[in-house]
């Protein structure tokens, strides 16, 4: 498959997903780049806007399984990768899987569950595989964590630790629907007897593969190179910032943008493509100074600076 056919591909996905679910398609193309770039997605936002129905939808449209599991205080880390289960005609246990072998596990309201349990995610997100009593599984190929948080309502939640932010190669948010995106909504729930729109299968786990291959022949000239290094390198030099972009950080920026042009057609990466996606890459990892927290800023405010201080480099054909 080349680049032509992936964004081919790429933009049927998103046009059976937008049929079904009123969102903006940007969303939907950053969360399809955090797929294409082998990435896990972190949602943020206010209840009732469609975070479940936009993950299962795109895991209907990829024709990958799907998975949901709903965080909540007393979730036990077996509860997520499964456990041991004692088998009384032999007299052995058997491995009885947990909701994590999915090609795709919607961890809804992640924040909810203790450090405990959003720690045995850390082995299944980075390693593709979980271990229980010694015993290591394999997860299913390919595998992606969507997982979701309330931004407004912080009782009773766990703040994520950065180990396992940084996991996240995207973290977005659908924000609100347009006015006629809303009609829309209640045009639907007036029709109750007509059958509402629908996401079909649109790929296969093995077009899912070959489409995860063709970033890696996407073309990033040296100078866009050195762009991503200095606006990750830029962040850790900011006053309001206590801890910056991570080596791993720019590294899944780079994956990004060969992602994010792919699904733009093009077999090479131009600085607005850098631009489009590091505030998905990069906000979610910055550790702003107490003061800083103190006074409200922004990660994605100290993003855009950096963004508007850093050179732009100018690329050639």
């Amino acid at each position: 498959m080349d680049v032509r056919d992936a964004a081919e591909e790429c933009t049927a996905v998103l046009d059976g997903v937008q049929s079904a679910v009123i969102t903006d398609r940007t969303f939907l193309e950053r969360v399809l780049t955090g797929i294409l770039a082998r990435g896990h997605v972190l949602f943020e936002d206010v209840p009732g806007v469609g975070k479940t129905l936009t993950a299962r939808s795109l895991a209907t449209a990829l024709g990958l399984d799907f998975s949901r599991v709903q965080f909540t205080p007393d979730l036990l880390p077996s509860d997520v990768t499964g456990t041991n289960v004692y088998n009384e005609g032999d007299g052995s246990f058997e491995f009885a899987e947990g909701p994590i072998f999915a090609n795709v596990v919607l961890a809804d309201e992640i924040n909810r569950a203790p450090p405990k349990t959003q720690a045995a995610l850390l082995e299944a997100m980075e390693e593709r595989q979980v271990t229980v009593d010694g015993e290591t599984y394999q997860l299913p190929e390919p595998f992606f964590v969507m997982a979701t948080q309330n931004p407004v309502e912080q009782e009773g939640t766990f703040a994520l630790p950065e180990a396992q932010r940084d996991r996240f190669m995207i973290k977005s948010s659908m924000g609100y629907p347009e006015r006629d995106g809303e009609l829309e909504l209640l045009d639907r729930r007036a029709s109750r007897t007509a059958q509402a729109p629908s996401v079909g299968p649109v790929a296969d786990p093995e077009t899912v593969r070959e489409l995860q291959e063709v970033p890696e022949s996407v073309t990033v000239q040296r100078k866009v190179r050195e762009y991503v290094v200095d606006l990750g390198r830029a962040t850790r030099t900011d006053e309001r910032v206590e801890v910056g972009v991570s080596p791993r950080g720019i590294q899944r920026l780079f994956e990004a943008v060969r992602a994010y042009a792919t699904i733009a057609g093009r077999d090479y990466v131009v600085p607005d493509d850098v631009k489009q996606v590091a505030d998905a890459v990069f906000a979610h990892r910055l550790v702003l100074t107490a003061e800083s927290s103190v006074r409200s800023v922004s990660k994605r405010a100290v993003l855009q600076d950096v963004l508007d201080r850093v050179p732009v480099p100018t690329v050639e054909d």
